[in-house]
């Protein structure tokens, strides 16, 4: 019974709380913190302590965040009801989520701790799955992260470690989750399908955007020293933060895009990691997932990491050209970031133009053979690296280059044929072009003449002859000796096939002739003629 009154008392905080250790390291490796919809991205540690050192100490042995029945926690809490407990982190004594004093009604000395007090008070991740649910919780929670952005915002002092530790933790508790994976068997039509569908919009983003911009607002503070917060803006931190690229949401990708470019801006010790570490990514797309929702948005930060990137470019950088983005050239979903990835491609040739032979081979390779909308981007793309591309490179690869081009000029796809034509309405490609004319006019001749006789779009036969004018106004002997080359090959062509309907005429009569007999009809390897074996066994008349 005495033990009963005892336990109803208030104790009286610890003299320890306000120690708060910093040099653990440990805040970016809780992995716990992924589920962040359950109970254990939860800690039921009190706000009104300074540090709330009883839920640092349950996050920093790396443990799940669920230790609400551990000692320390039934001694500075009471008998807490355990729905209580699951639903809230920091709250105070008599179990309620209450708001904190604002900034302004405290005096500057205490902002400090009021700061690392309102971060402890955010560590509470509500279910945003019910919209009725916690309807007054969340919004304190969400005017104190408001409040924290303010602050941050406006702080005229560099942050000591242990704000910088507090801020990363509250980071990690809110956004750092683990997404569903999609059914394996599902996965490439759901790319198909990804165009179509509405964008996917997180319940939680009223809480999820605003710790977004306050991580922003912390990494790009002039009050926030690199060379500290590596410390806890580090390795495991950074691959958390690319995890989330994965998200359904745009708008999440889109904050993600902005504050990993400038992590990578201000943490320069993080550069090489951060680089490997989108390789990495793009390699899992490209040899087995086949599915990430960021990779435009990855590209769209390597598109300014490589317009940085300084001369005369590195092998490692060469190598992520040849190894990551041009195979990613082969994907089926490549819609979906073809715009970032040509302009990585072409920031690549811009730097160094002797890497235009390498791209336009990489293109040619997994060029599409039954898609025509990935075709004509195709085109585009190859407009784009052609523009950047000297002499020397060109001839390297102009014959390979221009056999595809010419099929490119048949297609039936009149898209297709006319994104193909439109390569000769840039100087610099025309001219390329002219200067090496008697190479490229007689492989594309005979697309061009099958095209002015017979292709079913008049756009299409009107380019085409523009195209064969360039051609004969620069240089008409060339031309010439093309065209008669072109009806000298038609006319054999022409002959070929007379002799095949011949043949098959032959065919046609003797076995006619022959249906009721057991002879046995030959041809000959040079289809001229016809023999007829009369005995049992067929002789071969074709030598080899």
């Amino acid at each position: 019974m005495i033990k009963q009154i005892f336990g109803k008392l208030p104790r009286k905080p610890s003299k320890s709380s306000h120690n708060d250790s910093n040099g653990d390291g440990g805040v970016h490796d809780n992995s716990s913190l992924n589920s962040a919809l359950g109970p254990n991205s939860l800690n039921n540690s009190k706000p009104g302590s300074a540090s709330s050192k009883p839920s640092n100490s349950s996050r920093s042995n790396n443990g799940p965040l669920n230790s609400h029945s551990s000692t320390s926690n039934k001694s500075n809490h009471g008998k807490k009801t355990a729905s209580l407990a699951s639903q809230a982190g920091p709250i105070s004594a008599s179990g309620v989520y209450e708001a904190l004093p604002s900034f302004r009604d405290v005096p500057s000395s205490e902002k400090q701790n009021l700061f690392l007090k309102k971060l402890s008070l955010c560590y509470v991740v509500f279910d945003f799955s019910d919209p009725s649910k916690n309807l007054r919780e969340k919004e304190i929670k969400r005017q104190t992260l408001l409040e924290l952005v303010d602050y941050i915002s406006s702080v005229s002092s560099k942050f000591n470690e242990v704000a910088m530790q507090e801020v990363t933790r509250m980071v990690a508790a809110n956004l750092f989750r683990t997404f569903p994976s999609p059914n394996h068997d599902s996965k490439i039509l759901e790319m198909y399908d990804m165009e179509d569908e509405e964008p996917a919009m997180d319940p939680a983003w009223p809480h999820l955007q605003i710790v977004y911009e306050l991580l922003l607002r912390f990494v790009v503070s002039p009050e926030t020293d690199a060379k500290l917060a590596k410390r806890y803006v580090d390795h495991p931190f950074v691959l958390k933060l690319l995890d989330l690229f994965d998200s359904d949401d745009q708008r999440e990708r889109e904050y993600l895009k902005t504050i990993l470019h400038r992590i990578y801006g201000k943490f320069m010790v993080h550069r090489p990691f951060i680089r490997k570490a989108i390789n990495n990514i793009f390699y899992r797309f490209i040899f087995e997932t086949e599915k990430h929702n960021g990779i435009a948005e990855l590209l769209e930060i390597l598109g300014s990491i490589i317009n940085g990137f300084a001369l005369p470019l590195k092998e490692e950088h060469k190598l992520f050209l040849v190894r990551a983005l041009i195979p990613l050239h082969k994907s089926k979903c490549v819609s979906m970031y073809h715009q970032q990835l040509s302009y990585c491609i072409t920031q690549f040739v811009e730097k160094d133009f002797k890497l235009a032979d390498t791209v336009i081979r990489g293109l040619l390779k997994y060029w599409p053979v039954t898609n025509s909308s990935k075709e004509v981007m195709f085109l585009g793309e190859l407009e784009e690296v052609l523009e950047t591309t000297q002499t020397a490179e060109f001839q390297r690869c102009m014959v390979p280059l221009f056999r595809q081009i010419g099929r490119c000029l048949n297609s039936l796809h009149f898209q297709v044929a006319e994104r193909a034509l439109f390569l000769w309405n840039n100087d610099h490609i025309r001219n390329l072009i002219t200067q090496n004319r008697t190479v490229i006019l007689p492989i594309i001749f005979p697309a061009l003449e099958r095209n002015t006789r017979g292709h079913w779009n008049p756009a299409v036969q009107s380019l085409t002859l523009n195209v064969r004018k360039i051609f004969s106004d620069a240089d008409q002997a060339i031309f010439d000796e093309c065209l008669a080359r072109y009806h000298e090959d038609e006319a054999k062509q022409k002959e070929l096939q007379e002799k095949r309907e011949l043949t098959w005429k032959r065919l046609e009569d003797v076995a006619a002739s022959k249906v009721v007999s057991n002879e046995a009809v030959m041809v000959s390897k040079s289809i001229s003629s016809i023999a007829i074996d009369k005995g049992t066994a067929p002789k071969a008349t074709a030598s080899r």
